[in-house]
């Protein structure tokens, strides 16, 4: 499928590939091989956390080397924190709860965001705001896929990327739910894989989980 990250969606974003990887990277030179191996598995829309200091010049390293890639930023949890991953070239974000003033930022900015959100309050907050694409987070820790069923009734028009205690175990369940898109995870990008330029091995867990049906 073609996307234009210049007019990308938060849905777009979604209905890419089954899964998001939720990229922690501390090395700047790990930025461009892996985001590399993950298109090669099949994975384009990249989520690199903003939880260490070289995040941003990572994003910046993969929109500028890898173009087949969707540089995203996670942990987006303040106005400017949205401002420095534009600046950086990320074309989506994905925070970890959600406020009006982060929804507003980004709109401000078209940058598409995925709001993070735990509780029936926070989806309507969201709502409010004209965000339909949400984030379960913490996943598991918030009720997991009880939890999904429940909404799909009062919020049938919502659809949601879970991601928190995501894992190759139980992705599949998820993604079988009508109101999941996709899932969000960390186990296509092992922190021991990275730190040792295991790249064929990342790239063969990406392959695998763009199979995961949905």
């Amino acid at each position: 499928m073609a996307v234009n990250p210049d007019k990308l969606t938060a849905l777009d974003v979604m209905r890419d590939a089954p899964v998001i990887p939720v990229i922690v990277l501390h090395d700047v030179a790990h930025a461009v091989p892996l985001a590399r191996a993950l298109v090669a598995g099949g994975i384009r829309m990249l989520e690199v956390t903003l939880r260490t200091p070289q995040a941003l010049q990572c994003i910046e390293a993969i929109a500028r080397d890898v173009p087949e890639a969707v540089a995203g930023a996670g942990t987006i949890r303040s106005a400017s924190d949205a401002q420095a991953s534009v600046l950086a070239g990320a074309k989506f974000g994905v925070s970890p709860g959600y406020t009006s003033a982060v929804g507003k930022a980004c709109r401000d900015l078209g940058l598409p965001l995925l709001p993070g959100v735990a509780t029936g309050s926070e989806i309507m907050m969201a709502q409010e705001d004209g965000y339909q694409q949400l984030k379960f987070f913490p996943a598991m820790q918030a009720g997991g896929l009880p939890m999904l069923k429940a909404w799909q009734g009062p919020f049938g028009d919502v659809t949601f990327c879970p991601t928190g205690g995501i894992h190759a175990g139980n992705a599949a369940e998820f993604l079988a739910l009508s109101n999941v898109a996709c899932v969000g995870g960390s186990w296509i990008v092992p922190t021991d894989a990275i730190q040792q330029g295991d790249w064929a091995r990342i790239e063969q867990l990406a392959r695998e989980a763009t199979q995961l049906a949905r």
